[in-house]
C-alpha cells in the first residue's frame, strides 16, 4: 500500500484533528475510479454484490420454537437466567446467530401445547424443541393420550424445512411400575416413529440435586439451567446441521 503524506499546507487547510485517516480514503478512491472507468455496469456489480452479503447474513439468523411447560418458561427465575434465554446465548458463543422463542407455559400438559401449536408454527421456525409431559406424569394422565398429543405434536411440526428435538421425560416412580414403564417408552418411540432426533431426559443431570434445584426440589435453579443448556447444546446443534 502506498503512503499518502500531506503537505502542512494541506493540513492546515483541513483544520487541526479534523482529518481522517489515508487509508480511509481507499474505498471511496475506488469507487470513484470504478464509477469513472465503469460507468453504469460498476455501479450496478456494486449494488448486486451488497444485495448478496446482506442476504447471505440474513441467511444465518435461525429461528427456534421452544414449546414447552414450566422447564422452558424459567419458572422462578430472572428471564435471563432461563432456558430459552441461556440457550440462545450459548449458540451465539458457538458462533450459531438464533432466536430462541420462549414458548413456554407453566402448567402446561401435552394437551395445552398442541391446542396452542398451530399459531406458534407460524413463526416458521427452523427447529422446534418440543419439552412437554412432565406434568402429564405428575397428574398422573393416562400415557395414552400423552402419547396421542406429543404424536399430533411431531406430526404437525415434522414437515417441510423445520427440524425438531424432542425432549424426554420420565414419570415419577411412586405411579407404580405399568404406569411409568407406559409413559417412559413414549418419548423413545415416537421419536423413532416420527424420525426425530431425541434428548433422552430434560433434566439429566439435575433431578434429585438440591444444589441445582430451587426450594421447591422439582424445577431447576440458574446453576441448573446452566446444567441442561450444557447438556442439550450438542444435540440443538446436531438438529441444525451444525455439529
Amino acid at each position: 500500500m502506498d503512503t499518502v503524506i500531506s503537505s502542512p499546507h494541506e493540513t492546515s487547510a483541513r483544520g487541526r484533528g479534523s482529518a481522517p485517516a489515508p487509508a480511509a480514503y481507499g474505498p471511496v478512491r475506488l469507487f470513484f475510479n470504478g464509477l469513472r472507468y465503469f460507468g453504469k455496469a460498476f455501479v450496478a456489480a456494486a449494488f448486486a454484490l451488497c444485495l448478496t452479503v446482506s442476504g447471505t447474513a440474513a441467511a444465518k439468523d435461525l429461528t427456534i420454537l421452544a414449546l414447552g411447560d414450566s422447564l422452558t418458561a424459567g419458572y422462578g427465575l430472572a428471564a435471563q437466567d432461563g432456558f430459552t434465554a441461556r440457550l440462545e446465548a450459548a449458540l451465539r458463543e458457538y458462533g450459531v446467530a438464533a432466536r430462541v422463542i420462549n414458548a413456554g407455559v407453566s402448567g402446561d400438559t401435552s394437551a395445552g401445547g398442541l391446542s396452542r401449536l398451530d399459531w406458534l408454527m407460524a413463526e416458521k421456525p427452523d427447529l422446534v424443541i418440543v419439552e412437554l409431559g412432565a406434568n402429564d406424569g405428575l397428574r398422573g394422565i393416562d400415557p395414552a393420550e400423552t402419547r396421542r398429543n406429543i404424536d399430533a405434536i411431531l406430526t404437525r411440526t415434522n414437515r417441510g424445512e423445520t427440524r425438531v428435538l424432542l425432549t424426554g421425560m420420565l414419570a415419577p416412580p411412586n405411579l407404580g411400575r405399568e404406569y411409568t414403564d407406559a409413559f417412559n417408552e413414549i418419548f423413545p418411540e415416537l421419536a423413532e416413529r416420527h424420525k426425530v432426533l431425541l434428548y433422552p431426559f430434560f433434566l439429566e443431570g439435575v433431578v434429585a440435586r438440591p444444589g441445582l434445584n430451587l426450594p421447591d426440589g422439582i424445577h431447576p435453579n440458574e446453576k441448573g439451567v446452566r446444567v441442561i443448556v450444557e447438556r442439550i447444546l450438542p444435540y440443538v446443534l446436531h438438529a441444525l446441521g451444525e455439529q
